[in-house]
């Protein structure tokens, strides 16, 4: 259990409640001298179809960005993955001897909200695509309103950082093909749409 086994920063992974567990779970198979197996599939942003108004925190990116939420663009990237797209991995993980043992990234993409935002511009009817901001948040900006916006607080310490982790093991050993951002990003969005939610 190291950093570059973890594929992803070695602190915050493994001082997260999800870093812990799977921790405490490696450690468990280590301890059962091979009489079971285990492979971890570790996401990144989930993005997806909503079914309903009630959804995950991830996808207030998106829906921030629909809704006008955000005054501007902050400098805020993510790596990327749809949340069939996982469920396929967790499958694949599950079933393919191959996978005994190994941690997975799952991971399509690198997008700064800026590219988030023109995709949404870019695809979406302009009546709904009209509070999605244009203009890009100044650093300063964003941690003043970090101050009082409690879930972008956190974000002021990964302005502007790239951190784009790669799923290559999983399309390698598994035949994992995960779907492109834009498709994810676009049905996403149609779908808090639809929700009545942006």
């Amino acid at each position: 259990w190291d950093e570059a086994a973890a594929g992803c920063d070695y602190m915050l992974h493994v001082a997260s409640p999800l870093g812990i567990a799977e921790k405490t779970a490696w450690d468990l198979i280590k301890a059962s001298d091979g009489k079971t197996t285990l492979a971890t599939v570790n996401p990144a942003l989930v993005l997806g179809p909503v079914m309903g108004k009630d959804f995950s925190d991830s996808l207030q990116v998106l829906e921030r960005l629909l809704t006008g939420r955000v005054p501007g663009i902050p400098r805020l990237g993510f790596s990327i993955v749809d949340v069939r797209d996982v469920a396929d991995l967790h499958i694949r993980a599950m079933t393919d001897p191959a996978a005994a043992g190994e941690r997975f990234i799952a991971a399509t993409s690198w997008a700064w909200m800026s590219d988030l935002a023109d995709i949404l511009r870019a695809n979406l009817p302009a009546a709904a695509a009209a509070k999605v901001p244009t203009r890009k948040m100044p650093d300063i900006v964003m941690r003043l309103v970090g101050l009082m916006d409690r879930d972008l607080a956190s974000a002021g310490d990964r302005l502007g950082k790239k951190a784009d982790y790669t799923s290559a093991k999983a399309q390698k050993l598994l035949g994992w093909a995960p779907r492109p951002v834009k498709d994810t990003v676009m049905e996403t969005a149609n779908s808090l749409i639809a929700e009545g939610v942006a």
